[in-house]
């Protein structure tokens, strides 16, 4: 398991590293485009590639449905404790309970929808999947691919798009026509439609190679994404505003998912893989999310440092209940 993490977080530290670096030496609106050109060229393409090797014949009832109720409930738990935290900011408190507004994000609507979207939605593909394979060994990895097919399409770019879609704008410019239009033209949907409708179809050698290439290019630059807005963080106090979020996407969101595969009977690959894919840290898509939608990058990057962390403590901890 340590070899798995090591080989896992091994490009996430180097390039976050490198995005940190180079940071003071590049245009202060280059975060900016770089997440823009990863939401439509950079993810659009990796999902092509990840269509183009899924076999959607196996498992193909159970494993999405368990995904979307599992971002159902990360999406009902956020928004009811979004809610909670909403009043605590605004009503009169006790002085001994003052404290807590250190550990609050800003909850101005920016940050509500980072909030919202990094309880929620996990990185499935680069942890999720990168870690799989090697804790079930040559176990059936059909539920982890599954759950992250699923988990891109209807949730990151589908649930996740409304989402900061809606809190992206002000309460007057959000409309289900507006929300609508961002929906159907999110280039990752087109690009699952497309592959899926290709997948039976041979590319030529160099086309597959352009194909799959997209590893080469998508994970790197998010990482330098990441490594770039984490440089602009206010230290320690951005890390305490995203414990809130990290403890919903990283601790109670995969106790419910275990407790619900226990129950429904799944074996053990399934009920680990459906596990660990329901605690992966946050998506960076949230940090795309937020670039393209302007919200709170901040929050977001914090949200995906805090829950990298995490994991390494709550793996151990799946690996026995499952």
């Amino acid at each position: 398991m340590i070899g798995s993490l090591v080989h896992a977080y091994t490009p996430l530290i180097f390039w976050t590293g490198v995005g940190a670096l180079l940071f003071k030496y590049l245009p202060q609106s280059f975060p900016r485009l770089l997440g823009r050109s990863l939401y439509w060229i950079g993810v659009p393409w990796q999902i092509f590639a990840l269509v183009r090797q899924t076999d959607f014949n196996a498992n193909a009832g159970i494993a999405p449905v368990v995904t979307i109720a599992t971002l159902g409930t990360g999406l009902t738990i956020a928004w009811i404790t979004l809610q909670i935290l909403v009043w605590l900011k605004t009503v009169s408190k006790p002085t001994w309970l003052n404290a807590i507004d250190s550990w609050l994000p800003p909850l101005d609507r920016s940050s509500q929808g980072t909030f919202v979207i990094a309880s929620m939605i996990g990185n499935t593909g680069f942890v999720g999947l990168g870690l799989i394979p090697a804790l079930i060994g040559d176990g059936d990895l059909s539920w982890a691919v599954f759950f992250s097919v699923t988990q891109n399409l209807i949730g990151t770019y589908g649930i996740g798009v409304l989402i900061a879609s809606h809190y992206g704008r002000s309460e007057n410019q959000s409309s289900i026509l507006t929300l609508l239009r961002d929906l159907i033209t999110v280039p990752t949907l087109w690009a699952f439609a497309a592959s899926y409708a290709t997948q039976s179809i041979a590319f030529p050698e160099w086309g597959e190679t352009i194909v799959h290439s997209s590893l080469l290019f998508v994970i790197p630059a998010s990482f330098l994404l990441m490594g770039m807005r984490l440089i602009q963080l206010k230290g320690i106090d951005s890390l305490k505003t995203a414990t809130i979020p990290v403890l919903l996407k990283a601790l109670v969101l995969p106790i419910l998912v275990a407790i619900a595969v226990a129950l429904l009977g799944l074996n053990h690959d399934a009920r680990l893989s459906l596990t660990i894919m329901a605690g992966v840290p946050t998506a960076f898509a949230s940090l795309i999310l937020a670039e393209e939608y302007n919200l709170d990058h901040d929050l977001a990057a914090s949200s995906i440092a805090l829950s990298t962390i995490a994991i390494l403590v709550t793996i151990p901890i799946w690996l026995f209940v499952s």
